[in-house]
C-alpha cells in the first residue's frame, strides 16, 4: 500500500468537492479499493500503485474541466470518468466562439463581428486598440481574453487600469481613503472579472498580485512584462499619459487599449491621448486597430437607438 497527495492548485475546494462533499463521494464510489481523503486543497489517496495511477489520471481530467468551466457536478464526474464528457454548450453557441468559461460554467463568447475580430487580432498582435461606443463589449471581450491567457499560463499576471478622470466631482471631496475614492472608477473592471473568476479565487489573485486593478497613475515607472494589460476608457488619457502607458510594455506582454472617442471627459483644450495614438501608431506592424460600431452593441436593445440618436443630433460644441 502506498500513499499519494494531490493538490488542488488554483481550484476552489468547495467547487471540486461539491455541496456536502457530494462530488467527492461520487469520486470515491468509483474507486472502492482506494481510501480517498479530501481536506482543503489536499486529496490523500491510499492504495495500490495501479489504482492510484488511474485515480491520478481521472483527477487530472476533472481538474482541467473545473479550470475551464468553474463548475463540477455529479453528472460531469460520471461523464468524464466514463470518457463521454460532452461540451455542455448550448446548441446556439459555437465552440470556436467561446473565449473562456465563466462562473457556473457560463460560456463567455465573441458574439459580434468585431468581437470575433478582436479575438483573432489578439493572436496576431501585441498591441490592440479597440475603439467604439458604449455597450459594444470591447472591454468585456478584452477581459475574457486576459482571463483565458491567465488560465492557459500564457501570462503570469493580468493588469487592468483606467484613468481616474473626475468627471465633475473632485476626488478630494469624496469620502474615504484613496482606494475608496478610486474604486468607483474601477468597479466596471471588478464586475467583468467577477463574471469569469470565482469570488474567492479572484480575491486571492488580487492579494497575490496575480490580478491587479489600479488607476493609470500607478503604472508610471514600471515595466510590465509577462502580463496581459488592459487600459480601459483610453479616450480620457492625455497624450503624455498614454505615451507613458504604452512605453511600459515589457517582454511577453499583451496590451489592449479600449475607448470611445465620442465620450471624452478631459478638461477643455486637452487633446485625448487616444486620438493622438491612433494617428501616430496606425499601420505599424504588430499594432491593430479595431473599430466597433452600433452593430456590435450587445446591451439592452434601446442602447443602439440611444447611441444612434446622439451620433446624429449632437451639436459640434456643447
Amino acid at each position: 500500500m502506498i500513499e499519494k497527495t494531490i493538490y488542488l492548485e488554483g481550484i476552489d475546494p468547495l467547487t471540486f468537492y461539491g455541496t456536502n462533499n457530494k462530488n467527492l463521494d461520487k469520486l470515491k464510489s468509483n474507486y472502492p479499493k482506494l481510501r480517498v481523503i479530501g481536506r482543503g486543497v489536499e486529496i490523500k489517496v491510499i492504495g495500490d500503485q495501479s489504482g492510484i495511477s488511474r485515480f491520478e489520471d481521472d483527477i487530472d481530467r476533472l481538474l482541467e474541466f473545473v479550470q475551464q468551466k468553474n463548475q463540477l457536478s455529479e453528472e460531469d464526474i460520471d461523464n468524464i470518468l466514463s470518457k463521454k464528457a460532452g461540451t455542455g454548450i448550448a446548441p446556439d453557441i459555437k465552440e470556436e466562439d467561446i473565449i473562456v468559461y465563466g462562473n457556473q460554467g457560463k460560456a463567455v463568447q465573441a458574439k459580434t463581428v468585431n468581437q470575433k475580430r478582436l479575438v483573432l487580432e489578439y493572436g496576431q498582435n501585441d498591441l490592440i486598440f479597440a475603439i467604439g461606443p458604449a455597450g459594444t463589449g470591447k472591454t468585456y471581450t478584452a477581459i475574457a481574453l486576459a482571463v483565458r491567457a491567465l488560465k492557459n499560463k500564457e501570462v503570469k499576471r493580468v493588469i487592468l487600469t483606467r484613468p481616474a478622470v473626475e468627471a465633475g466631482e473632485k476626488l478630494g471631496f469624496l469620502p474615504g481613503d484613496m482606494k475608496q475614492k478610486l474604486d468607483p472608477y474601477l468597479q466596471p473592471l471588478y464586475d467583468a472579472l467577477g463574471d469569469m473568476i470565482p469570488h474567492k479565487k479572484l480575491e486571492s489573485y488580487i492579494e497575490e498580485g496575480v490580478v491587479e486593478i489600479a488607476p493609470l497613475a500607478y503604472m508610471r515607472g514600471r515595466t510590465l512584462g509577462d502580463a496581459f494589460v488592459i487600459l480601459d476608457e483610453g479616450q480620457n488619457t492625455t497624450v503624455n499619459q498614454l505615451k507613458m502607458f504604452l512605453t511600459r510594455m515589457g517582454k511577453n506582454a499583451k496590451f489592449i487599449v479600449t475607448g470611445d472617442i465620442t465620450q471624452i471627459d478631459l478638461p477643455e483644450r486637452k487633446l485625448s491621448g487616444l486620438i493622438m495614438a491612433l494617428k501616430l501608431l496606425s499601420g505599424i506592424k504588430g499594432i491593430s486597430v479595431i473599430e466597433f460600431d452600433t452593430r456590435d452593441i450587445v446591451r439592452h436593445r434601446l442602447v443602439k437607438h440611444i447611441v444612434h440618436a446622439y451620433e446624429n443630433n449632437m451639436p459640434e460644441q456643447e
